[in-house]
């Protein structure tokens, strides 16, 4: 977690146009293991709405990592993390089709949203 510390959250930026399929950016090579399929892992994240630039939830908000596992998550999430290394950073643009669709968890997603987040991979369960 100290290099991910280090860091510090991240600033995330909405590409222009936005992508029709999972578009997968490495900020940050990690080093060591690789995330596998359907992995468990503990990630530090920020997530923005791609319509508005705001960000709708964030880990280093609540300043504590989270655990899940791959199977457990959006699927532009359980693609997107796969061969990610501990220590990573990483840009996830994930079309709705591989997010909440037409059924978003809370009112600060909108339907039909696009979503970027940039994830730093803190360890791998």
């Amino acid at each position: 977690m100290a290099a991910v510390e280090e860091r510090g959250a991240p600033d995330v930026v909405v590409p222009d146009p936005l992508p029709t399929e999972l578009e997968i950016t490495d900020e940050v090579e990690g080093s060591g293991d690789e995330v596998a399929a359907g992995a468990g892992v503990t990630v530090a994240y920020t997530g923005v709405s791609a319509s508005t630039g705001d960000v709708f939830d964030s880990s280093w908000d609540r300043g504590q990592p989270v655990s899940f596992t791959l199977d457990q998550v959006i699927p532009g999430w359980g693609e997107g993390l796969v061969g990610m290394k501990i220590g990573g950073r990483r840009q996830l643009v994930i079309p709705p089709e591989q997010a909440y669709g037409d059924n978003p968890p809370s009112d600060d997603i909108a339907p039909g949203e696009t979503l970027v987040f940039v994830v730093d991979l803190v360890g791998i369960d």
